[in-house]
């Protein structure tokens, strides 16, 4: 199959102005009219009956970013070189073919200074011609992502003239969460390495950054109520920290390209990092009847642990305005809890016997209290609702495992029970193998799962995992990108889209664009693009 891709698409099969991911309705006109495109010309401005206008910020600040992404827009014709800077292509090289000068966007709702949400509509309608190019939508959120789509019809002929199709276009996603996953505490990743993610994932219409942003290894995260969590858990606390102004620079940046972002403070287990800044928080392990030294996860048993989550998450659920936090509760290990005495005694009292999984459902109930006292939503690892944590209705399961079984029957157990379900289990991304694994991510199917039609309709998205264990910022852009883009597609376009020979041709030249955008995207099989990346 690769072969036969790679063929078709030297032979230029690739449809003038490809999209990825594939809009749900596409229409060309039938007569093939077109019109130049002039990147220092063209405008984008705001329709008359559009509610928002000049001074909307997200829309301002995507015109520019769009302006700018126009010269870099479709495959470079054989014949533009350095030498021909001074003269860019489609600058009235054919003044008897109509000039395409603008595109006017109308927003239905008043709304531009918010955040986007759960609930966010980001449907729009397009439609270009010679005459007036049209993007219309309900909300700021929908014209991001009809402008990224308008950025991609642009192509260029042999001889380096902009083009633009005569096209309609009606679009919508699937599914409402499609997420990405990035692991900071493995590897410190460099705030300039989180933006560029972010435009890479506007690029390819995601729309969750999950910031996975504490673990083990590391707390970078730089908090004003426990400033020692980071001055002793972080590699470096003066280089390898996320500061209040850092984090609040990522959600800003995030925002403004209508993308959410829901932190993950992973707990009980995976707190390894958190001991030294917090003392008494984890919990002692013993050898025998003696402390060994080392600690577990965090003690569920002391209060000091509760007064200290609750000052904790007060000043989280403040910094991060998405309705949603991730809470963690996966891979506790036991062991430390079983060899401490104050903890068993704890067990007798609580007539928990030996079912330390009803001592972590202790914790974690406890945990989701004080959030939800803060009047937030939470999502958690499937480890919480497979233990029976009792959890409000509108909690997200993650589901992640394979290990313990088929995920897809994970996603029909949770959704029977009635709660939401999240997918992730097939799109660790961090897993690689030799060939086009983009594939395998390409070809999950989220609702293929024995479950009534109420149940599948409680699958709200999925997540690509970009866990840190050997990933830092030399190597993740390119086992990102195009990759991630697989699961991208799946997410938001119709579940028919499906063909691997056309998911080829497209994604394909898709990386050829993010070369041109400056991204480091790896190459899906041998091939070429015009240019190559040229970041060295």
């Amino acid at each position: 199959m690769a072969g036969l891709g790679l063929a078709l698409l030297l032979l230029g099969l690739v449809p003038a102005g490809a999209v990825w991911p594939q809009p749900q309705l596409v229409r060309e006109s039938p007569g093939g009219g077109r019109c130049r495109l002039s990147p220092s010309r063209f405008r984008f401005g705001y329709a008359r009956s559009s509610a928002v206008g000049p001074g909307c910020a997200v829309l301002d600040q995507a015109f520019r970013r769009y302006q700018r992404l126009l010269r870099d827009a479709g495959p470079r014709g054989p014949g533009e070189g350095p030498e021909a800077a001074a003269a860019l292509p489609g600058e009235d090289t054919r003044p008897w073919e109509p000039l395409c000068a603008e595109l006017l966007v109308s927003v239905a709702t008043p709304h531009c200074d918010g955040f986007p949400d759960m609930d966010s509509v980001e449907s729009y309608k397009l439609s270009t011609s010679e005459d007036l190019s049209l993007l219309s939508s309900e909300s700021v959120w929908g014209a991001l992502r009809g402008l990224e789509t308008f950025s991609q019809l642009i192509w260029r002929d042999e001889d380096g003239t902009f083009y633009l199709n005569k096209t309609d276009i009606v679009d919508f996603p699937r599914f409402a969460h499609r997420g990405l996953l990035l692991d900071t505490s493995r590897h410190y990743l460099p705030v300039r390495a989180i933006l560029e993610t972010l435009d890479v994932m506007a690029y390819n219409k995601f729309n969750v950054f999950h910031w996975h942003i504490v673990d083990d290894p590391s707390f970078p995260y730089e908090s004003a109520a426990f400033p020692e969590l980071s001055r002793k858990g972080a590699y470096n606390p003066v280089t390898h920290v996320y500061t209040l102004n850092d984090v609040k620079l990522v959600i800003e940046y995030a925002r403004l390209r209508g993308i959410r972002v829901i932190s993950e403070f992973d707990t009980p287990g995976h707190t390894h990092s958190w001991g030294p800044g917090a003392p008494g928080l984890l919990t002692p392990c013993y050898a025998g009847s003696i402390p060994s030294g080392v600690h577990g996860p965090v003690n569920p048993i002391l209060n000091t642990t509760y007064q200290f989550m609750t000052e904790l998450f007060r000043e989280i659920s403040t910094v991060f305005p998405d309705f949603y936090l991730h809470l963690g509760g996966d891979e506790v290990d036991f062991t430390c809890w079983r060899s401490n005495p104050e903890i068993q005694a704890f067990m007798q009292r609580m007539r928990f016997g030996q079912d330390y999984a009803k001592l972590e459902s202790f914790y974690i109930q406890r945990l989701l209290d004080i959030i939800s006292s803060y009047g937030k939503g939470y999502v958690v690892w499937q480890e919480v609702f497979d233990n029976g944590v009792k959890v409000k209705p509108d909690t997200i399961i993650h589901v992640w495992r394979e290990n313990a079984g088929p995920y897809q029957q994970e996603v029909a157990r949770v959704t029977k029970a009635g709660y939401r379900a999240l997918l992730s289990a097939p799109w660790y991304l961090n897993r690689i193998s030799y060939g086009q694994d983009w594939q395998t991510a390409y070809q999950v199917e989220p609702l293929e799962f024995e479950g009534s039609p109420e149940q599948k309709e409680l699958v709200i998205g999925g997540e690509a995992c970009m866990w840190g264990e050997y990933v830092d910022v030399t190597n993740l852009t390119p086992r990102l990108w195009p990759r991630a883009g697989a699961i991208a597609e799946r997410l938001w376009s119709n579940k028919t889209v499906r063909g691997l020979q056309d998911a080829y041709r497209r994604l394909a030249n898709f990386r050829c664009t993010l070369l041109r955008r400056g991204i480091q995207a790896q190459p899906l099989f041998t091939g070429y693009c015009d240019p190559e990346y040229s970041g060295f």
